[in-house]
């Protein structure tokens, strides 16, 4: 019998151990699994959360690629869309919100969202739908599109807006439609995350003035227009103006120091410092855009105005986008307030940017010396101690500069556009009325600037009335009202109202603003009575002079600000009284 040379075939349902240290392991867990399952434990498996990976939007996909944005006023997105066009990029403006895109992002949305989600998500959905119903293919959407928007945290929901977007977005049909992200905190240059978008020195650049051109343009119709003589005068030149700013935006070029230096700029050293220094001095002390904003200024005074029409001023403040957008997401109120009688105060983009500025300096001082752990290092290593007081104090310098840039560049384009509108109001002032009521270091939505400028504007005789507009459930906003009725308590002759935003309940929400402004119009009737008492003239003999002297009938003819007085028409009198000669027992504010 002959025997075989091959070792015997493995027996069935056997495994096969490569090792001694396999086998031991498997015995150890075999012997566990018993153990366990005779204590009755039940292993589940665990599924862990991950963020879902974004297709990149890259720079060779840039030519075919349409950046879409949205969510501030039409005058900012015109002009922020000539900004980005003139770097290169394709774009267009997601239309303002209406309550069918706030339907449209509740049904595709997560319940209990606040008004912005909803209004902003359903309105993506909307415009989508809008291209793909024109003819276009839902892949090629998806393919050639991309929502750009802002990306924070804290503990408001905004931190959630991304995933909610791409929530919706996945439940509409559109899934991999990429979102950006523009970090509020991200620095100067995030191009990093997306080179796609390179969000460099140059696209903050453009996009700052963009933004600030808008606020101050904004300004300045929303303090012509309740005045006009001509109804609709005022809408027709801002239309002119911003389409003629657009294009100014759009085909400025960015510099750069080839272009000035040609072939020597390669042989600069340290050519990219060389560059980033001669992008800041042509922004700081260039000219380009000053003959534009000139332009923009003589139309706007082109128009006539009747000052002597009395009308309370209503000053705009709550939740940033709440008080931002120019439609059904905030009731339509902005137009609604205008029929109503009422002059208004709107809020700067360039405000929220300063904030966040401010707040930055004060997060350096009190992270001071925190910054690679909690524990500080002994009293007498003073070489440690000096690191980290010379790192402060950098961080701090730099964050100041900045600071001053910002308000710098904001203050030129109003001076650019006749001086009319308001100069961004110190942070520092800010911080100092609110932190009483309100502690600064709250961080979230406004923070405490909701408290702030409703003292500040009360307290300062900026405005009759403070409105504040904020989304339904807005946790940084329904604290700051709880602080606010300390504040009206201590400050007896403030009209504040605030107002919760949703997709429904406009007609009870107008009610509301009309009965506040009633009690807003009778303050600044009194004021004007007051006023025409104290210095001896009637309103036909103020107006009879104004006819004879028609410079002061221009849109922006500078009216000084008298202390103890409001309204348009109250400072106007006292300074049409100073012009014929009236001793007025008023004093021009110090500024």
């Amino acid at each position: 019998m002959s025997t075989s040379t091959h070792p015997p075939a493995p027996q069935a349902g056997l495994v096969q151990i490569a090792s001694l240290e396999e086998l031991i392991q498997q015995r150890v867990a075999e012997e566990r699994a018993r153990l366990e399952k005779e204590a009755g434990i039940v292993h589940k498996e665990v599924h862990r959360f991950h963020k879902p990976i974004e297709r990149p939007f890259t720079a060779d996909q840039r030519p075919r690629t349409t950046l879409l944005f949205g969510g501030l006023t039409w005058k900012h997105e015109k002009l922020v869309h000539g900004a980005i066009e003139g770097l290169g990029y394709k774009c267009e403006v997601v239309p303002t919100p209406d309550v069918r895109a706030f339907q449209l992002g509740k049904e595709y949305g997560n319940n209990g969202q606040c008004n912005p989600t909803y209004f902003t998500v359903g309105n993506l959905v909307q415009y989508l739908q809008a291209l793909e119903g024109a003819g276009m293919k839902r892949q090629d959407i998806i393919d050639n599109y991309v929502f750009l928007t802002a990306g924070a945290c804290g503990p408001c929901r905004f931190g959630m807006y991304e995933a909610e977007y791409r929530l919706a977005l996945r439940n509409a049909g559109y899934d991999g439609f990429r979102v950006l992200l523009f970090q509020q905190g991200g620095g100067l240059d995030q191009s990093g995350a997306e080179a796609g978008l390179c969000m460099n020195l140059d696209f903050f650049l453009n996009m700052l003035n963009g933004l600030n051109m808008g606020d101050c343009i904004n300004e300045v119709a929303y303090t012509i227009r309740p005045f006009e003589t001509e109804a609709g005068a005022t809408d027709a030149t801002l239309d002119e103006v911003v389409d003629y700013m657009h294009e100014v935006l759009k085909k400025k070029s960015p510099w750069q120091v080839e272009d000035k230096l040609g072939t020597i700029a390669n042989k600069i050293p340290m050519k990219g410092i060389a560059n980033y220094l001669g992008k800041f001095l042509e922004q700081l002390y260039g000219d380009d855009y000053l003959e534009a904003l000139h332009h923009v200024r003589d139309r706007f005074d082109s128009i006539t105005v009747d000052r002597l029409r009395v009308k309370p001023i209503v000053k705009i403040t709550g939740e940033f986008w709440a008080q931002t957008t120019e439609g059904d997401g905030n009731f339509n109120m902005f137009p609604f307030l205008e029929r109503e009688g009422a002059q208004l105060i709107v809020e700067p983009i360039g405000t929220w940017i300063n904030y966040l500025i401010h707040q930055a300096i004060q997060e350096a001082k009190d992270k001071r010396g925190l910054e690679q752990g909690a524990i500080l290092p002994p009293m007498w290593r003073l070489d440690k101690h000096a690191k980290i007081e010379l790192n402060m104090r950098n961080k701090i310098m730099k964050l100041r500069a900045a600071e001053l840039i910002f308000r710098r560049e904001y203050h030129k384009i109003v001076e650019a556009l006749g001086g009319v509108g308001h100069k961004l109001v110190s942070q520092y002032e800010l911080q100092r009325v609110a932190h009483p009521y309100y502690n600064s270091r709250a961080s979230g939505g406004e923070g405490h600037l909701e408290v702030a400028k409703n003292i500040y504007y009360s307290n300062h005789e900026l405005a009759h009335m403070v409105l504040s507009l904020k989304p339904f459930g807005c946790m940084p906003s329904t604290q700051s009202d709880g602080a606010q009725s300390a504040v009206v308590a201590h400050y007896k002759d403030m009209i504040y109202l605030p107002i919760v935003t949703s997709g429904e309940g406009e007609i009870n929400a107008h009610s509301r603003v009309q009965m506040a402004l009633g009690e807003a119009k009778a303050k600044a009737k009194l004021e004007f009575k007051t006023v025409l008492e104290n210095i001896g003239k009637s309103a036909d003999d103020l107006r009879g002079y104004v006819n004879d002297h028609p410079e002061m009938q221009r849109a922006l003819y500078r009216v000084p600000k008298y202390k103890g007085l409001i309204g348009t028409a109250a400072n106007f009198a006292v300074h049409i009284a100073e012009k014929m000669g009236v001793n007025v027992p008023y004093h021009v504010e110090a500024h």
